[in-house]
């Protein structure tokens, strides 16, 4: 999902330095929460690990170049159920940061365009979660259809960013529409592998018992809601 650079320049940058300094503040408020309910090292482990695996994703999966911009398999979801909210959020920015830093550096420019793509259907997601997924449910037992719901929650908003940075940045040209259509259309179909990848892991933790109340995962993966 790194958009592609000079899609979006100039005095329009603006715009996703505002969402993306909202989407950090909203962040930082998640984090101030996990670190009142879980203690701060929970959070800093869980970062850690989740920061880790994101910088993993961009550099180590297969990623391609398609139309406006790359098709990742990020696993949002994956890092929202293992890790929780804030956690996540803070390794999908933090992970995005160090691959600009020191592996691609022409993408620092469009840094708050692309945090702001990551995180905003992260929060959705995690809403979504606390809708679909009941209280007395612990996560590692959740159903397929669950988990598809929150993989098109997280990868539809990807793609709707995508499609509306390319649509401000460019216009509504036919060459700009057919490459954001091109984008979305490749995107969407890692919706078919997500789920399958979250039930995976899910059902491998379901078997690790000796990770329950380790504060190096979200405490609702084997846990009811409090």
């Amino acid at each position: 999902m790194h958009i592609e650079p000079g899609i979006v320049e100039g005095a329009k940058l603006l715009l996703s330095y505002g969402t993306a300094a909202a989407a950090l503040g909203y962040t930082a408020k998640l984090a101030f929460g996990t670190i009142r309910r879980d203690g701060a090292a929970s959070l800093a482990l869980r970062a850690a690990i989740a920061t880790v695996l994101v910088f993993s994703f961009f550099e180590v999966l297969p990623h391609h170049p398609v139309g406006v911009s790359e098709v990742h398999l990020i696993l949002g979801s994956t890092l929202l159920l293992l890790f929780g909210a804030a956690p996540a959020a803070i390794g999908l920015a933090a992970g995005l940061l160090t691959q600009g830093l020191f592996f691609a550096p022409f993408d620092l420019p469009q840094y708050g365009i692309n945090v702001t793509t990551l995180l905003v259907p992260l929060f959705a997601t995690a809403a979504l979660a606390r809708r679909i997924i009941p209280a007395d449910t612990a996560y590692v037992d959740i159903r397929y259809a669950q988990a598809l719901k929150l993989s098109v929650a997280y990868q539809g908003g990807i793609v709707a960013w995508v499609a509306f940075w390319a649509f401000y940045g460019q216009g509504m040209g036919a060459e700009n529409l057919q490459n954001v259509a091109s984008f979305g259309a490749a995107y969407m179909s890692v919706v078919i592998l997500e789920p399958l990848v979250d039930l995976a892991v899910l059902a491998a933790a379901k078997t690790l018992h000796r990770l329950k109340g380790s504060i190096a995962i979200e405490k609702r993966l084997y846990e009811p809601a409090a």
